[in-house]
């Protein structure tokens, strides 16, 4: 994970802590000395962003689990007591609502940036994995998140998103019961998503340190896609990325606030401002805006356990993205028919998202499928298939040559 710190304790306390505990000389390596690309883009912050974000959500959901009640009588009501009674409990809502948005929003743009420029690719596959490992975290972390509130949307979202584990052949049933923890969604369903809400965070922190520690021992990508060969083609972390991080948290921060002061309530939806009741069903069930790609894709499939594998599979296929591109060139720079393709799938997944809005019904029904064909198109069939047959572009002998704008070898 550290690079090569030229670190030496001057103080007797710090010569003493690093025989025994040599934390600042390894932090050093990580974060200061760490020899990094020095063509990083400001693509690459979102990285930066995305933990800092994850901060927030720890930081601001201690504080509203001190005031919330997990119980299915008193949920609603102690979110209201939070907004309305807890000193500053409002914006320690919104922050904590809205931050759920601004996570994904940082995620989704590390996740294409990392699909452009090759990030998945050799050496960096267990980087890669790690990260979609996040990602399916954060997507039942949120899902969860959202079933607290106890609002109509919080009660039938989760009635509808667990009934689907129903579908799985012999142990679906099982699953489902000890989801709810009886027979329909109710109070010991709230207090499992509340206890596994609180806790995945932490685990969250984990793997993120693990997936620092793999491009750490690796080495970051960056938009060239060769590997540094010298100390040209190098930066110390510290002062030049972290200045550049720091930068775009502060402007990231910026639209951050404008939802949080502005338009709090703009990504949640209306139906969850009403206390859950199971005797009236929404005239239309939706998740999240981040959910709703997949949302289509499982609406896609006619078949209730077709659709599962379908969602599911739109995530798993994502793990084994570093073995279907074939291509020896990592970076879009320099694939200009991938690149084609590359925008071609950002469509897809926006109008994915889009129909998972919608209702499902008439045309809505038949561009989810077709969407859903091509977004499992793009890595099955494209990716394979263009990987051998792509005539690329002259690949910059090193990231000097490539800042300098002098072309290198053909891949």
């Amino acid at each position: 994970m550290a690079g090569h710190s030229t670190y030496e304790p001057q103080s007797a306390p710090a010569k003493w802590l690093e025989r025994r505990l040599p934390v600042i000389s390894l932090m050093r390596g990580s974060f200061v000395d760490f020899p990094t690309p020095k063509n990083l883009n400001y693509w690459w912050t979102f990285g930066g962003i995305a933990f800092f974000v994850l901060v927030v959500q720890i930081v601001t959901g201690i504080v509203l689990v001190m005031h919330y009640t997990p119980n299915d009588t008193m949920a609603f009501a102690s979110v209201e007591h939070i907004m309305r009674d807890v000193n500053y409990g409002w914006l320690m809502r919104y922050l904590h609502a809205n931050g759920a948005s601004m996570f994904f929003i940082a995620v989704y743009i590390h996740m294409f940036r990392g699909m452009y420029y090759g990030s998945y690719k050799e050496p960096r596959e267990i980087s890669w994995i790690l990260g979609v490992l996040i990602f399916l975290i954060m997507m039942a972390t949120a899902f969860m998140g959202y079933v607290l509130p106890w609002g109509q949307m919080s009660l039938w979202g989760a009635t509808v998103i667990t009934n689907l584990f129903s579908a799985i052949p012999l142990v679906g049933e099982s699953i489902t019961t000890w989801l709810w923890g009886g027979f329909s969604v109710g109070n010991p369903t709230l207090n499992r998503f509340f206890s596994l809400h609180y806790l995945l965070p932490f685990v969250l922190v984990g793997i993120v340190i693990l997936h620092i520690w793999a491009f750490h021992t690796t080495g970051n990508n960056n938009p060239a896609g060769v590997d540094p060969k010298s100390e040209k083609d190098t930066l110390p972390f510290h002062p030049y990325y972290t200045m550049k991080d720091l930068l775009a948290i502060v402007v990231f921060m910026i639209f951050f606030s404008w939802f949080v002061f502005y338009l709090p309530n703009y990504m949640g939806h209306p139906d969850n401002y009403i206390e859950a009741n199971p005797m009236v069903t929404p005239a239309h069930i939706v998740p999240e805006w981040y959910f709703l790609p997949f949302y289509a894709i499982l609406r896609a499939v006619p078949d209730k356990l077709g659709g599962v594998i379908a969602m599911f599979g739109a995530i798993a296929v994502l793990f084994v993205l570093p073995w279907l591109d074939t291509s020896k060139v990592r970076s879009a720079t320099f694939r200009p028919v991938f690149k084609v393709f590359f925008w071609l799938f950002a469509f897809y997944s926006v109008m994915l998202g889009w129909l998972g809005a919608m209702p499902a019904e008439g045309i809505y029904v038949i561009l989810s499928r077709v969407f859903t064909v091509l977004y499992f198109t793009h890595f099955l069939v494209i990716l394979p298939v263009l990987g051998l047959i792509e005539k690329t572009k002259k690949v910059p002998d090193s990231i000097n040559d490539a800042v300098l704008g002098k072309t290198g070898h053909a891949a």
